[in-house]
């Protein structure tokens, strides 16, 4: 076997023949495959020939996509069987590694520990903290070829899978499942995100009512308190506040004028429903603040920075339940999202941080520190407005008790959980010493989180607990609302 004369040759092949819009399988991820591979097979004690088989399986496994991309597995085989002899592989050794490259065939159902390792190898990438480059470099890949239409139908496909899949050996289950799992939240936590501001229900009579009352609560906001003061506002409705005072232009024009490239975009990043939808929202909104005669409430600044950031949030709220948009720069931010590492929150704040800054410049420090009291007011105030004051919290729990806290949990708060099996232990100077350990995940509301932990510490006061805001929550043994 010549293993690294075959290594060059395969992996020059694919740098120069695979095609460009392969933005995952790509020649990076078939050396990521190989390290991946190699560093398994040590942690399992996988060498000798297995090892030569399992290094020249994951070298070709992908070669496929040179040809085909469905069924690529197929024809990873065919390019095994016609290079491998060159390299002086036998025949036995050749049909060893078709079987390993077979089992990476989605879903993966490798039947040995070699199988195991390889099929750990190449799906690696889902229980490390580069997961989001990695899937978005998938995601574009797929696009390009056409097998999902946009990033919901993506999302929803990925969290199915994130749900599905479950690594084989025991290094890849202590090292990658939490982190996997992990990633399936924030994934959720994203996907939450998105809902709230695109929405995906028809335009029913209950959403013109959202609609309406929040368009007319916003323009209650900016013409009863923001504007007579000279305060601004976060995203596009601060742009337009600034463009408003520096020209004199009327407000509701400005509005309109400013949100139409947005409105034009979210055709593209969200739907035509959503766009017209939010077309109809910022129409509204200008004929609130133009036509209706809103009285100046208080010119008391505080005052002034709190209720207008409050009753903007609220309209802001409304509208985001009724399946649209207010302020276009959200649909800026999940094109910017899409295309980026930064979350959507980290978008909106880098916006909204010029914003502040310009209007600091034109009228002075003490306007755009209570301006950006305002925004604050007001985002708080649309994250109640959506999610609700019993926002879901998930909570990981790693202790040597968990027999009991598992109980307690399930029979005390009525709550269900999920286990992954860990290992616990490698601490410092007792790096050898280590022992297996069920990690207990449940999903609880915000108000049930101070219980929860009273429960775990009393049980265990050494226990590690660590907890993620879950944007939406359904299914399961989470605590029901009652209709009224």
């Amino acid at each position: 076997m010549q293993f690294e004369k075959l290594r060059s040759f395969v992996l020059t092949k694919l740098e120069t023949e695979l095609p460009e819009h392969l933005s995952y399988h790509n020649v990076d991820h078939t050396v990521h495959v190989l390290e991946n591979a190699e560093q398994l097979a040590a942690d399992e004690n996988v060498n000798g020939e297995e090892l030569n088989m399992l290094k020249a399986a994951a070298l070709l496994h992908d070669m496929g996509f040179l040809e085909v991309y469905v069924g690529h597995e197929e024809v990873s085989c065919k390019f095994a069987r016609k290079l491998l002899p060159e390299f002086e592989y036998t025949n036995a050794q050749i049909d060893r590694i078709c079987q390993l490259i077979m089992y990476t065939h989605l879903p993966q159902k490798p039947l040995d520990k070699t199988g195991e390792i390889l099929c750990d190898a190449d799906l690696y990438y889902l229980g490390t903290t580069d997961y989001t480059s990695y899937a978005e470099n998938l995601y574009q890949e797929w696009l390009n070829i056409g097998l999902i239409k946009g990033r919901q139908e993506w999302t929803e496909k990925q969290i199915k899978f994130l749900h599905s899949h479950h690594y084989f050996t025991a290094t890849a289950l202590k090292k990658l499942s939490v982190t996997q799992h992990q990633n399936l939240v924030t994934l959720q936590t994203q996907e939450g995100k998105i809902k709230s501001v695109t929405g995906h229900k028809e335009f029913q009579f209950n959403d013109l009512l959202l609609l309406l009352g929040g368009v007319v609560i916003a323009g209650f906001a900016l013409q009863g308190f923001l504007v007579p003061n000279n305060f601004f506002d976060g995203g596009m409705t601060g742009i337009s506040l600034l463009i408003h005072e520096i020209t004199g232009y009327p407000l509701a024009l400005i509005i309109l004028i400013a949100n139409i490239p947005f409105v034009i975009m979210g055709i593209y990043v969200v739907s035509w429903r959503f766009a017209l939808k939010t077309l109809l929202c910022i129409v509204m909104l200008g004929l609130c603040t133009y036509y209706i005669p809103y009285s100046q409430m208080t010119n008391d600044k505080l005052l002034v920075a709190i209720f207008g950031g409050f009753f903007l949030g609220l309209g802001v709220g409304l509208t985001m339940r009724a399946g649209c948009a207010m302020d276009g720069i959200e649909v800026l931010a999940l094109y910017t999202w899409r295309r980026t590492s930064f979350t959507i929150s980290e978008i909106i704040l880098a916006i909204n941080i010029l914003i502040f800054s310009v209007a600091a410049l034109k009228f002075g420090l003490s306007s755009a520190l209570y301006s950006m009291l305002t925004y604050f007011t007001a985002s708080k105030t649309v994250d109640y407005v959506i999610e609700g004051i019993e926002a879901y919290t998930g909570v990981t729990i790693i202790s040597g008790k968990s027999d009991i806290i598992k109980e307690r949990i399930v029979h005390e708060l009525g709550r269900g959980i999920t286990i992954y099996k860990g290992e616990r232990g490698f601490l410092p100077g007792k790096f050898e010493i280590s022992s297996e350990v069920d990690i207990i995940f449940t999903v609880i509301t915000r108000l049930e989180l101070r219980r929860l932990k009273n429960l775990v510490y009393a049980i265990d006061a050494n226990a590690f607990v660590f907890a993620n805001t879950i944007k939406e929550a359904s299914g399961g043994i989470i605590k029901r609302r009652h209709i009224h």
